[in-house]
């Protein structure tokens, strides 16, 4: 999934300006405005720009301190070089407090059907025999029932 459409989903979810989206990633990596607006353009405007993986996970660790606020004594989250959609979905689990069940009527809200098994093994490790790596489609259809859910009159009438 391309990272300027989760940004500008999440923005649509939380109901924000994009002012407001800049203070939340400034509570980790220090940008410019200017930097900041070509990431919301639509893929055809010429001041488009592409967001980098590091850029999206700095902004959803803004995004877990501006909801769930900042860890006493914990240092700034390290960013990542490479971000995937397991690392998305985790981010985006934990600055949402979802949990199993959370998940599971999001997406049934999505009308995408998915097992609790499923759901546990996108979060668990590369390396464990059960892992399963999270598509594009399963983080569409959440970004989609955090948005029925966040703001469910706005979602149905297909501003999304």
């Amino acid at each position: 999934m391309i990272n300027n459409d989760i940004l500008r989903s999440v923005r649509f979810i939380i109901d924000c300006p994009d002012n407001r989206m800049l203070a939340i990633l400034r509570h980790v990596e220090p940008l410019a405005d200017d930097d900041f607006a070509p990431l919301l353009k639509k893929d055809d405007d010429p001041a488009f720009r592409q967001c980098s993986d590091e850029l999206l996970g700095a902004f959803l660790d803004g995004l877990i301190i501006e909801r769930r606020g900042r860890r006493d004594g914990a240092p700034a989250p390290a960013p990542l070089l490479r971000l995937n959609n397991n690392e998305i979905l985790k981010k985006l689990r934990i600055a949402f407090d979802l949990k199993q069940e959370d998940i599971e009527a999001l997406m049934a809200r999505s009308d995408f059907k998915v097992s609790s098994s499923e759901i546990s093994a996108l979060f668990r490790k590369a390396d464990h025999k059960h892992f399963r790596p999270c598509g594009d489609q399963f983080l569409r259809y959440l970004l989609k029932g955090l948005a029925l859910r966040e703001r469910p009159d706005d979602a149905a009438s297909g501003k999304a």
